[in-house]
């Protein structure tokens, strides 16, 4: 061994040494595994939930091409699919709810853990942007109903009128189709039920966020995991992102998105962790027909993960080379 060898073997000795089993620092080290973020790996990319997915990251990419920020590619990013009249899970072209209401959902969450909310919101313009407006300029996190439309209008963001026509038609064919009030409504399977989002920018920053007409013809006043955090979405931007898709009220009982990111904290890659919360998902539901859950994942290094309880789930990943649609894994094969 040459001197110079020597000496760096014998200076990691004594760093090492000092680092006892049983201390404080080692205790630390062994509860959050946490892995120091090579920047020279570090590049903007852009990953969101379904093949409505690839308009909105193309939009997003303008804004982390220019440099902009993960907060404000997230949010220009939705807004796409807000505001096209064909999508019929997310936005003005969104299918009512059982008495023909339109009510719309949206959350955002930036890299300081900074977080806002709306849900159950009618006739607004852009929930994803009334919700970054709740974070930016209120103490709360989320407004609901006739507030969050009073505050929204204070501010200056538009109306829109919904049902749309196709969409209006749709649900009278549904209410004719009913041969009891009680009847159990349909899971949106063509269209899914929302699109989340989550973006790295050049500075390594993760930002992410969720919007969503919610489940067609569902129970009025009812609301999803899209708006809420730790459920639809949830940032630790010294950890990674996570956002859901499918059946929110078996993605709320697990604290999902949330939960994939805490076992990313303690080391499991992005698609291990959204595998691991799909598990428990299956696990605690005895019925899984139709029982569709998704997430999908990005750590702070930038790897990207996903996993569903059946086929069928994808998303659109874009960075710098790429512009795709890609499978997830899956658990469940019909």
């Amino acid at each position: 061994m040459d001197r110079r060898k020597l000496l760096k073997f014998g200076m990691l000795g004594s760093v090492f040494a000092l680092v006892k089993p049983g201390s404080a620092f080692a205790e630390m080290e062994e509860k959050n595994p946490v892995k120091a973020v090579d920047p020279a790996k570090v590049f903007p990319k852009i990953i969101s939930t379904w093949n409505h997915g690839l308009a909105a990251n193309q939009k997003a990419w303008e804004t982390l091409a220019a440099g902009g920020s993960s907060l404000d590619a997230v949010e220009q990013g939705l807004r796409v699919t807000e505001a096209d009249v064909t999508n019929r899970s997310v936005g003005i072209g969104g299918l009512p709810d059982r008495e023909g209401h339109v009510t719309l959902d949206a959350c955002i969450m930036d890299e300081q853990g900074r977080c806002g909310s709306v849900a159950f919101m009618e006739g607004i313009d852009h929930p994803i942007s009334v919700a970054r407006k709740v974070m930016e300029s209120t103490q709360h996190v989320m407004l609901v109903g006739e507030g969050a439309e009073q505050f929204a209008r204070a501010n200056g963001f538009g109306k829109i009128k919904t049902p749309v026509p196709e969409a209006k038609k749709a649900w009278k064919k549904w209410k004719k189709e009913q041969q009891e009030i009680a009847k159990h409504p349909q899971v949106n399977h063509e269209n899914h039920d929302t699109i989340g989002m989550l973006a790295m920018d050049k500075n390594g920053h993760i930002s992410g966020g969720c919007t969503t007409s919610g489940w067609a013809y569902k129970l009025h006043g009812r609301v999803g995991d899209s708006p809420i955090i730790g459920a639809g979405l949830y940032i630790d931007n010294e950890i990674g992102g996570a956002v859901a898709t499918g059946l929110g009220e078996a993605i709320i009982r697990v604290s999902g998105s949330h939960a994939v990111v805490e076992l990313m904290r303690q080391g499991m890659p992005p698609m291990d962790a959204c595998k691991e919360v799909v598990e428990r998902i299956i696990r605690k539901n005895k019925n899984l027909e139709g029982l569709q859950c998704c997430f999908l994942a990005m750590d702070k290094n930038g790897s990207v993960g996903s996993y569903s309880v059946y086929n069928g789930f994808n998303y659109a990943y874009t960075d710098a080379n790429k512009h795709e649609l890609l499978d997830a894994h899956f658990d469940r094969r019909w």
